[in-house]
């Protein structure tokens, strides 16, 4: 029985889960698919779609295409398929590969054909799929992790640390200068010249360079490492000509650290593939004097630790003063926010607020999400550098997406649901299964025919549903990150309106990461989920431009003015002291 390819992928939409689904689940699903249809270029009428966790997308498909028993038609077969005919045919075309064996040549490492069977595949994905009553259940028990990492006695206890960055304000645009910005948080490292003009309320950078980090370096010595950082500032004072001038510097260290002062900053541990020996529990930024000391040809101005997502919300803040919340969610994830004194115990003073660099991507390292996780969520963490460290950030961040596709589309093979039950040799190698596929794939227009290409890429032998399932894989993989970034950026919202015993709280989240950029429904779908985990909330966001950078520099710029306002404070009270004094003085005269 031949079945039309529209058909064939509305399979999915059949075996999709509905009756179990609570009614605030199922608003979550509604709200989904009504941005999706707002975000999604309209299908012509006779376009197939194919069911999501998160609702129907829909995307062109050839219609002359059609399934045979599970299999493309012969006469439809992409010149990258090996598919069979039917016992007693052969309809192999000249040039086509011999049965049995891949068109690349080589022999294939099974036989059989995919069960394309909607239900088991859809058994398999039904973990990743999140009600609303379970993410308003992940976010109480952050909240609850977050109330922990402030307190002075149980911050050592608390997953989520929570840590004060002694930033005491955000920008309110009386900010000028010159300044240099590094930034470190990846396999590059940037060095930045960026000039603050307060009568155009901008934030220029005057020039940059990028210096790789090769591997030796990312896993020698602490040392090696702040050498070379120290050598790609030199030689980018030398290109601008700023050699004989002696500037602040925000220095953006994308890394968990403990901060003890605007300019002293302790390592907690190393993640994103970086493992460099006697770093961990030192000061960054002494190791970055020191370096900059053993060369002895230039030196630098006070110097600011910047958490990269710090500086997304500075950069933001300047031009939207209402900005007092950052996200990152990209390689890595992070937040964070302006927290009132009075509850950051572990700092003296009630008076103000700081910005708390959450560390949201350790949320679960106590063992609080488990039954959140999936199997494939444990092989990533077992296999990673750092097992059983930054649990959320490796369910959500752009570095364990891919791999997390990867397995579960693995799992799918090895249960004969997928290429036949063949899986190629790029299957099999943990990291061939880059994030950035998993945007490709989800693209609304040219989607399919990029899981098509991927597919090939990896010398898989695939057929149209196939591809229509590695689309559904990577949408819901996709779909729950959002979902659980929502959860928790939904914590803080709230948090913050309960602070201020606001009824209604308008705020602005400044955000980065590639993932947030450049996934073609991540951030509809993040922010959909908001609008429900926070109603009392309006939530604004804003894309940061260049927060590692320049907002870097309006952290060292705000770190100036308020200790210039300090400075003139402390003057002010003293001379009114003075003349005090001096009345009294005269009076008794």
């Amino acid at each position: 029985m031949e079945i039309k390819e529209a058909a064939v992928t509305r399979i999915y939409a059949r075996a999709a889960p509905s009756s179990s689904s609570s009614s605030s689940s199922s608003s979550l699903l509604m709200c989904n698919q009504r941005f999706r249809r707002q975000s999604c270029a309209s299908p012509p009428p006779c376009a197939p779609t194919v069911a999501t966790s998160a609702g129907s997308r829909h995307f062109p498909i050839l219609h002359a295409a059609r399934i045979h028993q599970g299999r493309c038609a012969p006469e439809q077969r992409s010149k990258h398929q090996n598919r069979r005919p039917p016992k007693g045919q052969d309809e192999r075309r000249h040039g086509d590969p011999a049965p049995g064996r891949h068109p690349s040549g080589h022999a294939q490492q099974g036989t059989g054909t995919s069960n394309h069977k909607p239900g088991e595949v859809q058994k398999h994905l039904e973990p990743f799929r999140l009600s609303l009553e379970k993410l308003q259940d992940v976010s109480a028990r952050l909240r609850k992790d977050m109330i922990r990492g402030l307190g002075k006695h149980s911050h050592h206890r608390a997953s989520v640390k929570m840590l004060p960055t002694f930033v005491r304000a955000t920008p309110d645009g009386t900010e000028k200068g010159d300044f240099l910005a590094l930034d470190l948080g990846g396999t590059n490292f940037r060095v930045l010249h960026v000039r603050v003009l307060e009568e155009e309320q901008r934030v220029l950078k005057m020039d940059s360079q990028i210096c790789a980090i090769p591997q030796d370096i990312m896993l020698g010595t602490g040392e090696k490492l702040f050498d070379h950082i120290a050598a790609c500032l030199a030689e980018f004072l030398d290109s601008q000509k700023l050699r004989g001038q002696t500037l602040p510097l925000g220095f953006t260290f994308s890394f968990p650290c403990e901060q003890k002062e605007i300019d002293k900053s302790i390592l907690i541990r190393w993640t994103k593939g970086f493992n460099c020996s006697g770093v961990e529990g030192e000061d960054v930024v002494n190791l970055l004097k020191e370096a900059i000391h053993r060369r002895g040809d230039y030196d630098i101005s006070s110097v600011a630790m910047v958490n990269d997502t710090v500086g997304t919300m500075m950069s933001c803040g300047y031009r939207d003063q209402s900005c007092e919340i950052g996200m990152i969610i990209g390689t890595g994830t992070n937040a964070c926010y302006m927290e009132e004194m009075k509850n950051v115990k572990r700092v003296e003073g009630e008076d103000g607020r700081m910005c708390i660099n959450t560390e949201w991507g350790g949320f679960g390292d106590d063992g609080c999400l488990k039954d959140v996780l999936t199997e494939f969520d444990e092989e990533v963490d077992k296999t990673s550098i750092n097992p059983g460290v930054h649990t959320f950030e490796k369910m959500i961040s752009g570095m364990y997406l891919g791999e997390i596709v990867r397995l579960v589309l693995l799992k799918l093979t090895e249960e004969k649901l997928l290429f036949r039950g063949c899986p190629s040799e790029a299957l099999l190698t943990p990291g061939s299964f880059e994030t950035r596929f998993i945007s490709e794939i989800e693209e609304p227009d040219s989607g399919l025919e990029n899981a098509k290409k991927i597919l090939t890429k990896l010398d898989l032998d695939w057929d149209l549903v196939d591809a229509c399932v590695a689309r559904l894989v990577c949408d819901t993989v996709s779909s729950r990150s959002a979902r659980l970034c929502a959860a928790a950026l939904a914590t803080i919202v709230n948090r913050i309106r309960i602070n201020r015993g606001l009824d209604h709280l308008k705020t602005t989240v400044g955000v980065d990461g590639t993932v947030y950029r450049k996934h073609p429904n991540f951030s509809d779908e993040l922010q959909a989920a908001v609008r429900l985990l926070a109603p009392k909330c309006d939530v604004t966001f804003l894309i940061s431009e260049d927060g590692s950078g320049k907002g870097a520099a309006m952290v060292t710029a705000v770190a100036q003015r308020l200790a210039l306002q300090s400075r003139l404070l402390e003057d002010s009270d003293g001379e009114d002291e003075e003349e005090e004094e001096e009345e009294k003085c005269d009076a008794n005269i």
